[in-house]
């Protein structure tokens, strides 16, 4: 951005003709220098001639040199001789957001981008540049073997290094900021705790938003939304402001650079020369040093220097975030148009009562109704929950669009209209509540009777965390709508958080092997838990055999055999192989093709096709 910002802003008038000669050691009277504008003195041709060079626009004169050619009554004129040549230099070239330069030709702080668009940061600190090679270097050195605790390895000295830069650029650290950051690093222990891919996945993500969001500090609907992935705006100019700060931190200090080096190589040369003799003279040092270094080969080399890029350019992208962050709360959705009461209104209510209707039919069925429901349709009451689930889940993510449309377009012409919105709109969410409550009881209902997947208890927690969104949205139409974007980003991430920690491949082994032991099931489905991970095996561990070998053999491959280095194996791995060691799988299989086919599975029958799309 320009740190002149009055020259561009002031609007132009109309210029001089172009032959009207204007000597620059003329002095302005002073009634022309009070009611004259720079932009006036800018449009002159005296910038253009030849016995005044015309400075650079990264170079701005300084006062002395304004004032050397000409007697201090003269420094308007030079000033406008300066004005007019950055004018001209930067005619036809448009401004960019990432300008460091003072001065920037051709900016404008006009509309979005001045809102967003953020001051140049100050030189990158040696204390950034050093947090950020330590990302890089531990990037290189853990990454490339798996997903565990080297996350939460990696994630510290990137997390010093935006700190760093953001102390530098004199931002402080607010409430918001400090619940983003410490979601985003408990979110990355979910890697170091479970086995399973899924929860791993969603914890990885949640925790790179809540990381972008700590940089930003949005608290719109729109900066929320885009903030949390606005980091990936940082990466090109955080590489460029790295790479000037590197420049100039070199040209100013090359003695200290080179004894850093010497030192860090004689460092080097002495810990591979003693660790290989004390390593070859003890061979429990040896695997010592074995199970501690990272595996690497020259083979892995472009993979390896891959992840070096990937951490430097990661963690110059959040010192830059933290050090000049995006406005992202400036992109802004215009509101509609306000409606009429009865045109807005009428329309909600026939909803409402739609919504009475039907859930004054549910608390009949919930109170022990299924008799006649099965006298009418013919389904029992586990078949009924289950053609039902995913319609209320339908209509409770349209009811959150209806609500948020019908916000947009409500009347807002007073305290009668603010009644009238919020009368309307907490009715509907209470009737919502309702609904998900509905659809709650109806996936208990069914994984009672055919029991626990991965799909099942995921829409369940999606559905319950819909409702807690619905709560949220009540608080706000009563406390205010002020918070109500983070409260609800703060509400996911805390809900992949809880998720992960339940470990729901625990979960799911856990009720499938307690319905098979309370005779409640006639056998286990051996094909679908076989699959899980390493987190279900102290659940699948108390079956009888064969089901039990049947169901660890290929989880039992997977870990013991497997040469995972110490940083990516998570806990979950680590007990399940502690479990296995004691005891391992018997058998060889064959009794497999018997265990777990008896009876029916999730509901269908044995001669089925298998397909269960839900």
């Amino acid at each position: 951005m320009s740190d002149q910002p009055s020259e561009p802003s002031r609007p132009p008038e109309k210029s001089e003709e172009p032959g009207t000669p204007r000597p620059p050691e003329q002095p302005d009277s002073p009634v022309t220098s009070k009611t004259a504008k720079p932009a006036e003195h800018a449009d002159t041709p005296a910038a253009n001639k030849p016995q005044l060079p015309e400075p650079r626009p990264s170079e701005p004169q300084s006062p002395g040199a304004e004032s050397s050619g000409a007697p201090a009554s003269g420094k308007e004129p030079a000033r406008a001789q300066t004005a007019g040549a950055r004018t001209a230099a930067g005619a036809g070239k448009p401004a960019g957001p990432w300008q460091y330069d003072a001065g920037a030709p051709g900016a404008k702080d006009e509309g979005v981008t001045a809102r967003l668009r953020p001051a140049a940061p100050p030189l990158i600190r040696p204390a950034v540049l050093w947090s950020v090679l330590a990302t890089a270097v531990l990037s290189t050195l853990f990454l490339g073997d798996g997903i565990g605790v080297n996350l939460l390895i990696v994630a510290v000295p990137a997390a010093l290094a935006a700190f760093f830069a953001a102390r530098a650029a004199g931002r402080r650290l607010r409430p918001w900021t400090a619940t983003w950051a410490l979601g985003g690093l408990a979110l990355l222990a979910i890697p170091a705790l479970r086995d399973a891919g899924w929860p791993t996945f969603l914890a990885v993500v949640s925790a790179f938003a809540l990381g972008s969001l700590a940089l930003h500090g949005s608290r719109s609907w729109m900066g929320v939304l885009v903030g949390s992935l606005g980091l990936f705006d940082s990466v090109v100019p955080g590489i460029i402001w790295g790479v000037r700060g590197i420049r100039a931190r070199a040209d100013g200090s090359r003695a200290r650079w080179g004894a850093a080096l010497r030192t860090t190589a004689v460092a080097l040369v002495l810990l591979v020369v003693f660790g290989t003799l004390f390593a070859s003279a003890d061979a429990a040092f040896a695997d010592l040093l074995g199970s501690l270094m990272p595996d690497a080969s020259i083979g892995e080399g472009p993979w390896r220097i891959f992840l070096f890029a990937l951490g430097l350019a990661g963690a110059l992208a959040a010192a830059y975030a933290a050090a000049a962050p995006v406005r992202w709360d400036g992109l802004t959705v215009r509101p509609g148009k306000p409606r009429g009461r009865a045109e807005w209104a009428l329309p909600l209510m026939v909803l409402n009562l739609l919504f009475a209707a039907f859930i004054t039919l549910q608390l009949v069925v919930l109170l022990g109704g299924y008799e006649k429901v099965r006298a009418e349709t013919g389904l029992d009451h586990a078949e009924y929950a289950r053609q039902g689930f995913w319609q209320l889940l339908w209509a409770t993510l349209l009811t959150l669009l209806v609500i948020a449309l019908a916000l947009r377009w409500a009347p807002r012409g007073g305290s009668r209209d603010r009644t009238l919105v919020r009368a309307v709109l907490g009715t509907l969410c209470v009737l919502t509540l309702v609904v998900v409550a509905s659809a709650l009881r109806r996936m208990d209902l069914y994984v009672e009777e055919y029991g626990l997947t991965r799909l099942r208890i995921s829409v369940a927690a999606m559905e319950l965390w819909l409702g807690v969104v619905l709560i949220l949205i009540l608080a706000a139409g009563v406390f205010g709508a002020r918070f109500l974007p983070r409260a609800i980003a703060v509400s996911a991430a805390a809900g992949v958080l809880a998720f992960g920690l339940l470990s729901p491949d625990g979960l799911i082994a856990e009720q499938n092997v307690q319905r098979f032991e309370d005779s409640t099931s006639t056998a286990i489905d051996i094909d679908y838990v076989k699959d899980l991970s390493a987190d279900a095996v102290p659940a699948l561990d108390r079956l009888p055999e064969p089901e039990r070998s049947c169901a660890l053999r290929i989880i039992q491959n997977e870990v013991l055999y497997a040469d995972t280095p110490w940083y990516a194996i998570s806990w979950g791995e680590a007990r399940a192989k502690e479990i296995l060691e004691k005891r391992p799988v018997e058998g060889d299989g064959r009794d497999c093709y018997r265990a777990g086919r008896s009876g029916t599975r999730d509901g269908y029958q044995p001669d089925d096709d298998g397909y269960d799309p839900y």
